[in-house]
C-alpha cells in the first residue's frame, strides 16, 4: 500500500547560489517523515513531500536553521502580495546599495589611478582617504555577503557569499594592512600600493549584479501575478435580505451574490435568478461571451458583459477553477527538470573546489610569480574567487522554468511542471482520443435526404417528435437541430425503443419508424435508393439513420459526431513537427477510417474498448516511441496515465488537472502543437544556459588563477572578474525571459 503524502510549499531565505540549494534539500530531506524535497533558487521557494502527522513545520524550520537558512513564520499561502513587497523592498535596498557604493567609489578609482586621471585632487590619492571611502562599501554595502559568509561558516558550509567575502576582504585587510603599516611592505617595490579600488568595485560590481538580477527575477513570475490581478477583489452578498459589498474572503459556499453588468464573477458559482452573458475568454479563450441562466454554472472572474443576475456560490477561497489554476502554475514554477541534476550535483562541491584553487593559486604565484610575488598572487587568488560565483548555475534552470510554465499559462496551457515540460520535447508520437477529442463529442444533424422530392423540413419534424421522448445521443441531435429551426413538433404517441436498432411510434396517426437498415429489413422497407445514400453517409463517419412512415420508406438522416475546426491544423503542424499522429477510438474501422481522411492522422486503432486503451499505449511503447496521449482527462484516464505525457483537453468549468501532465484549457487541439513547442523552445534556453554557466567557469577559472601568463603574460584581474560574474547571472536570467516573447508557430 502507497504511504500517504502531503504536499507543502514553503519559503526559504538565505540562500544565494546553486550550492545553496544542495543543502536546503539535504536538510529538509534529513527530517524523518520527508518524503522528498524540491528547492527552487529563482522563486526561493522549497516544494516539501511528508508523511501526514510525523513532520512538524517546527522539524522542518529547525533542520533548515542548522544549515544557516531560514524558513520565515509567516507561511501562508495566500500571501502573493506580501512576498511580492518583500521582494521590492528588496530590490529597493540592492538600488539604493548600488548608489551608494557608485558614489563613493568613483572617487577612490581615481585616486588609485592617478596615472589615468592626472587632474583628480591630490587627497584622493592619500591611503586614508580611500581607507574612509572604501569601508563603507565593504561592510555596508556588502554586509550580506560577509553575514552569509559567516553563518556558513559556522555551519562548516561554504557558499557564494563565502567567495565574495574572502575575495574582497583580502583585498581590502592587505590594503588596511599597508595604510597602518607601509615600512612594512617596502621590500619588493610594494610600498604603498593598495587594493581599496579592487575591493570598491568589486563589491558595487557584485551589487550591481544582485540588483539587475533581482529585477529580472522579479520578471519571470508575471504570469502569476496576471492570473492573481484577475482575482476580484469585492463581492455583493445578500445577508440578512441586504445587499452588501464585502471583500470576496469573507464569501461562504451558499451566499447569494449579485453580478452586475461590467463585474467580474467572485467566485464559482451557479445562477439561481436573472440572465446574461459572460466573458469566459480568460479560461477557454473563446472570444464570443457565453449566455448564462437559471441553472448554470459561472466561474469566478469572468466577467459579466449585459445582464444582471444572482448567483450561488459553490467553491471559494483555494476551491475555485482560478485558484486551482494559480496553484497549478505555482507548483510548476517551483519544480525541477530532470536536466538540473547535473547543475545540482556540480554546484554541491564546487564551492569547496573553487577555495582549494585560488589557495592553491595563491600559493603558486607567491613562490613562483612574478615581483612583487604576493601582490600577484594575491591579485590571483581573489580572481579565482570572485570569477567563480555559482549563481549562473543554479538559476540556468528553474528561472527558464518559471518563464516557460508561466508563458503556458498566458496561452491557456498548463503545465504540471518541470518534468512535465522537458519531457514534452521527447515525444515521437502523439495519440488522440476521437470523441471529444478531435471530435466535438456531441453528434449533430448534418444531412437530411428525403424520398420523391418531399420536403427536408417535414422528414426532421417527423423524426424529431417520434424521437422526443428519447434519451439516445442521436435522437436528441435530431430534436436539437429541429428545436434550432424553429419547428412544431408533435406528440408521439405509442412509442417503442427497439434495443440496438431503433424507435417505433405513431405520429399523427401515421405509423413511424426510425432507426438502421437491420431494422427496416425486418419490418420489409424498401428502401430503393436510400440504401446507396445511407453507404455513402456511412463513409463519410457519419451514422445513417432510416425514416419510414406506414411501412415506406420516407428519407434517411445523417448524424455525425464533427471533427473540431482546428483538428486538422493542428494535426499537420504535429506532422510538420517530424511526429506521428495516432487516433484511438472503439468506432467500427470504417467509420474511424472516414474520420481519419477529414483530420489526417497517420495510423488508426480501432475497435478499441475503453478499458483497453491503456494496453494500446504501452504496445506503442514497447515499439519504442515516447507516446503522448491526449484524451478528455476523465473517461481516458487509465490511457493518459500510462502514456509518457498525458494531455487533457480541458472544459474552462471542470479542469482535469489531475489527470494529465499537460491541461489545456481551452479545449483547443492546437493547444498540443503549443506545448510540445514550448517545450522545445524551453529546453533549447536551458541547455544555453547551462552550456555558458559551465563554458563561463571551466574557461575563466584557469585564466583568472594564471594558466595564460607564463606564455602570454594575460591575467584576469578581480576587477574584470567580478564584472563577468554579475554579468553572468544576469545573461542567463535575461536569456530565461527570452521565453516570454514565445509565440505558437
Amino acid at each position: 500500500m502507497p504511504t500517504p503524502e502531503t504536499r507543502i510549499d514553503l519559503a526559504i531565505k538565505g540562500m544565494s547560489c546553486a550550492s545553496c540549494v544542495s543543502r536546503v534539500e539535504k536538510a529538509l530531506t534529513s527530517v524523518p517523515g520527508v518524503i522528498s524535497a524540491k528547492v527552487n533558487l529563482a522563486s526561493e521557494r522549497a516544494q516539501v513531500a511528508l508523511v501526514p502527522g510525523q513532520v512538524t513545520l517546527g522539524d522542518l524550520r529547525r533542520a533548515v536553521a542548522a544549515q544557516g537558512y531560514e524558513i520565515p513564520e509567516a507561511q501562508a499561502d495566500a500571501a502573493p502580495d506580501r512576498e511580492r513587497a518583500e521582494r521590492e523592498r528588496e530590490m529597493r535596498r540592492l538600488k539604493v546599495k548600488f548608489f551608494v557604493g557608485t558614489v563613493l567609489t568613483v572617487p577612490v578609482v581615481l585616486g588609485s589611478f592617478p596615472q589615468l586621471f592626472p587632474w583628480a585632487p591630490p587627497i584622493l590619492q592619500a591611503p586614508w582617504f580611500l581607507l574612509v571611502l572604501t569601508a563603507p562599501v565593504q561592510f555596508w554595502v556588502g554586509w550580506q555577503f560577509h553575514t552569509g559568509f559567516w553563518i556558513a561558516l559556522r555551519h562548516g558550509t561554504a557558499n557564494m557569499n563565502s567567495l565574495v567575502s574572502i575575495g574582497t576582504n583580502a583585498a581590502f585587510f592587505y590594503s588596511l594592512a599597508v595604510t597602518l603599516w607601509p615600512h612594512r611592505f617596502v621590500a619588493a617595490g610594494a610600498m604603498g600600493m593598495t587594493y581599496y579600488d579592487t575591493a570598491a568595485i568589486l563589491m558595487t560590481l557584485i551589487i550591481l549584479g544582485r540588483w539587475l538580477e533581482a529585477r529580472a527575477r522579479g520578471r519571470t513570475s508575471e504570469a502569476i501575478r496576471n492570473l492573481m490581478g484577475l482575482q476580484p477583489k469585492t463581492a455583493c452578498v445578500i445577508r440578512e435580505g441586504l445587499e452588501q459589498d464585502l471583500p470576496v474572503e469573507q464569501v461562504v459556499p451558499g451566499d447569494l451574490l449579485v453580478v452586475r453588468p461590467g463585474e467580474k464573477v467572485p467566485v464559482d458559482g451557479v445562477v439561481v435568478d436573472g440572465a446574461s452573458a459572460v466573458d469566459e475568454s480568460m479560461l477557454t479563450g473563446e472570444s464570443l461571451p457565453v449566455a448564462k441562466r437559471s441553472g448554470d454554472s459561472v466561474i469566478g472572474a469572468t466577467l459579466n458583459k449585459t445582464g444582471s443576475f444572482t448567483l450561488r456560490a459553490t467553491k471559494v477561497g483555494r476551491e475555485t477553477v482560478l485558484a486551482q489554476i494559480i496553484r497549478l502554475v505555482e507548483e510548476a514554477q517551483g519544480s525541477k527538470a530532470p536536466i538540473q541534476r547535473l547543475a545540482d550535483q556540480v554546484s554541491a562541491i564546487f564551492v569547496p573546489i573553487v577555495i582549494a584553487i585560488a589557495v592553491l593559486t595563491f600559493g603558486i604565484w607567491w613562490v613562483w610569480g612574478p615581483a612583487p610575488s604576493f601582490l600577484h598572487a594575491l591579485s590571483s587568488f581573489v580572481a579565482v574567487l570572485v570569477i567563480a560565483c555559482p549563481c549562473a548555475m543554479g538559476l540556468a534552470t528553474p528561472t527558464a522554468i518559471m518563464v516557460g510554465t508561466g508563458k503556458g499559462a498566458e496561452l491557456g496551457v498548463l503545465i504540471k511542471g518541470g518534468e512535465s515540460l522537458e519531457l514534452a520535447h521527447r515525444i515521437t508520437t502523439v495519440v488522440f482520443d476521437k470523441t471529444g477529442t478531435l471530435t466535438q463529442g456531441l453528434p449533430v444533424v448534418t444531412d437530411l435526404i428525403p424520398v420523391n422530392g418531399a420536403d427536408p423540413e417535414r422528414l426532421l419534424t417527423l423524426a424529431a417528435s417520434a424521437e422526443r421522448g428519447s434519451e439516445h445521443p442521436l435522437g436528441e441531435a435530431i430534436v436539437s437541430r429541429a428545436r434550432e429551426l424553429g419547428l412544431l413538433l408533435v406528440a408521439a404517441t405509442s412509442f417503442e425503443a427497439i434495443p440496438g436498432h431503433g424507435i417505433r411510434a405513431q405520429v399523427n396517426g401515421a405509423g413511424l419508424l426510425l432507426g438502421n437498415e437491420t431494422l427496416m429489413q425486418g419490418e420489409g422497407v424498401v428502401l430503393g435508393v436510400l440504401a446507396g445514400e445511407a453507404e455513402r453517409l456511412a463513409d463519410e463517419g457519419k451514422s445513417p439513420l432510416y425514416v419510414a412512415v406506414d411501412g415506406k420508406a420516407f428519407g434517411l438522416v445523417g448524424v455525425a459526431d464533427i471533427i473540431k475546426p482546428e483538428a486538422r491544423e493542428a494535426l499537420a503542424a504535429l506532422k510538420q513537427m517530424g511526429l506521428e499522429a495516432i487516433m484511438l477510438t472503439g468506432d467500427r474501422r470504417a467509420t474511424a477510417e472516414a474520420i481519419a481522411r477529414q483530420v489526417g492522422v497517420d495510423r488508426i486503432l480501432a475497435e478499441v474498448l475503453p478499458d483497453q486503451k491503456a494496453n494500446e499505449i504501452r504496445r506503442l511503447q514497447n515499439e519504442g516511441k515516447v507516446v503522448a496521449m491526449v484524451g478528455d482527462g476523465i473517461n481516458d484516464a487509465p490511457a493518459l496515465a500510462q502514456a509518457d505525457l498525458g494531455i487533457a483537453m480541458g472544459s474552462g468549468t471542470d479542469v482535469a488537472m489531475e489527470a494529465a501532465d499537460i491541461t489545456l484549457m481551452r479545449g483547443d487541439l492546437r493547444g498540443v502543437v503549443t506545448s510540445i513547442q514550448l517545450s522545445r523552445k524551453t529546453l533549447t534556453v536551458i541547455r544555453e544556459n547551462l552550456f555558458w554557466a559551465f563554458v563561463y567557469n571551466i574557461v575563466l577559472i584557469p585564466v583568472a588563477a594564471g594558466v595564460l601568463y607564463p606564455v602570454w603574460g594575460i591575467t584576469l584581474s578581480p576587477i574584470l572578474a567580478g564584472a563577468a560574474m554579475a554579468f553572468s547571472s544576469v545573461s542567463v536570467v535575461g536569456n530565461s525571459l527570452r521565453l516570454k516573447r514565445f509565440r505558437p508557430a
